[in-house]
């Protein structure tokens, strides 16, 4: 399948790989024929790679309606778009959908996903976050002409969206892994590992993403390794992580990080790129 160069993340996204690609891509499998993403957040590498067949999963439900939305309705998704103002009273008035559960229940999943888009253009930084109650807490931007809309890139996708054999879903990550078939590559971009006590970030959903929760990873990928699949994963460049996949390939990358409350503590930081193949 031809590549459309038009097709691009929609969304942007704590730990987005699009600024990474030109480092990360090289270190592929020379042939991926069936892909995987467990933790597929804005999709860079998804949307660079464009495979015909993927399995894409994130455990952020309102992130994965918004594929869902673009692949079966984008025109009514552009329509609703188009309505929103870039204006702080409007802003505040969307965010606070969510605060009334029973009205935001109501909503149509094109209505869901129009709201989510318009949060990312539109709030500071471009920060998707939710408090314990899983409500959208991230304070207007102050941009002066966010790109709401996007349509030539919402269409793109959900023209690849349309023409690929990409199954959706929002379930744990292990779940997504143990229904691979044989010949899946894997690519892993979790949450990462927080590099200091203050740097953490999980926000993105409810639950976040413990220690813990990185060594069930770990175990995941073994058994990847094990069952004779191929997976590259992500991560930050930490002592734990890298004792964690000490057993794998490792490739430390070096990464610019924009999505960061403290304007200070953006920069480059040091990443791993964890692989079971050569």
């Amino acid at each position: 399948m031809k590549k459309n160069a038009l097709v691009a993340p929609v969304l942007k996204w704590v730990g987005g790989k699009r600024q990474l690609l030109d480092n990360l891509v090289p270190l592929l499998p020379a042939k991926v024929t069936k892909y995987c993403e467990p933790f597929v957040g804005g999709g860079a590498m998804l949307f660079e790679l464009q495979p015909k067949n993927a399995y894409v999963n994130d455990i952020n439900d309102e992130l994965i309606n918004v594929y869902q939305v673009i692949m079966r309705n984008v025109e009514d998704l552009i329509a609703i778009l188009t309505k929103f103002k870039n204006k702080s009273a409007v802003f505040y008035t969307v965010r606070d959908w969510d605060r009334d559960k029973a009205k935001y229940s109501r909503l149509s999943d094109i209505e869901k996903a129009a709201r989510m888009l318009y949060l990312n253009k539109t709030c500071y930084n471009g920060l998707y976050r939710v408090n314990s109650k899983g409500q959208f807490n991230t304070p207007f931007g102050e941009y002066r002409n966010p790109n709401i809309v996007n349509a030539e890139t919402l269409k793109a996708v959900s023209a690849y969206l349309n023409s690929a054999n990409v199954k959706l879903s929002s379930i744990d990550y292990a779940k997504v892994l143990e229904m691979l078939p044989k010949g899946t590559f894997v690519y892993l971009d979790p949450p990462y590992d927080p590099v200091s006590a203050t740097a953490s970030f999980t926000s993105y959903s409810k639950g976040g993403f413990s220690r813990d929760e990185q060594i069930r990873l770990r175990e995941c990928c073994d058994q990847l390794d094990k069952r004779g699949l191929k997976f590259m994963l992500s991560n930050s460049a930490t002592d734990f992580i890298k004792k964690q996949y000490s057993a794998y390939d490792i490739t430390i990358v070096r990464a610019k990080r924009a999505i960061n409350s403290d304007a200070a503590k953006r920069g480059e930081v040091a990443e791993v790129v964890v692989r079971n193949y050569a």
